[in-house]
């Protein structure tokens, strides 16, 4: 993988007391972490209703010591800003390909050399998302890695890394089981995320 602003040696130690500093003084509680038995995973990132989410996913993979990488739309990794979201750990994908992306992204975990922990957001839009996509899930059970549920709850300023799910390889009541997690949290815009069945 490409070294991100969580590899590059001083901007990582410099980013990660100011992200703390920051968090604290606004009020935010970070929770969790990476399972130490946990090299690589799919990582949840819901609600996801802002582009706020971003940063402040930054900020608390920083406090948590969490070397992540995420995928997001190729739009946003044209130029000018390219380089600087794959140095944010971003990870440009075409929407349009959905199985082409599943494939890509589990050999990318398989095949990573060292820790790989990828962010997806499973309603795969800010907007309001009644069903939850998939690809997360096949993701993680074709590379054979847990998905880690990270959560974003702005009505109480929480943020971590809750439990490792491991697939059974039942969607459906998988699914249940992950939402079940979910359903107590707030988006920066709460109309916006469902984690109803």
């Amino acid at each position: 993988m490409h070294r991100t602003i969580f590899t590059t040696p001083v901007v990582n130690h410099t980013l990660r007391l100011l992200s703390g500093l920051f968090l604290r003084a606004t009020g935010w509680q970070v929770e969790g972490g990476v399972p130490a038995d946990v090299q690589r995973s799919v990582v949840i990132a819901a609600p996801h209703t802002s582009n706020w989410d971003l940063p402040y996913t930054l900020m608390v993979a920083f406090v948590l010591r969490a070397d992540i990488h995420w995928l997001g739309k190729a739009s946003i990794f044209r130029a000018p800003f390219g380089g600087l979201m794959r140095w944010l750990g971003g990870i440009p994908v075409n929407r349009e390909e959905r199985s082409s992306l599943v494939e890509t992204a589990a050999r990318l975990l398989r095949e990573s050399p060292g820790p790989l922990h990828l962010v997806v957001a499973p309603e795969g839009t800010r907007g309001r998302a009644r069903y939850w996509k998939s690809g997360f899930y096949y993701i993680a059970q074709q590379a054979g890695v847990p998905i880690l549920l990270a959560y974003m709850d702005y009505s109480a300023k929480r943020s971590g890394i809750g439990q490792a799910f491991r697939t059974t390889g039942d969607l459906d009541q998988d699914m249940v089981e992950i939402k079940r997690f979910y359903a107590p949290f707030k988006g920066k815009r709460p109309d916006s995320f469902d984690a109803g069945a």
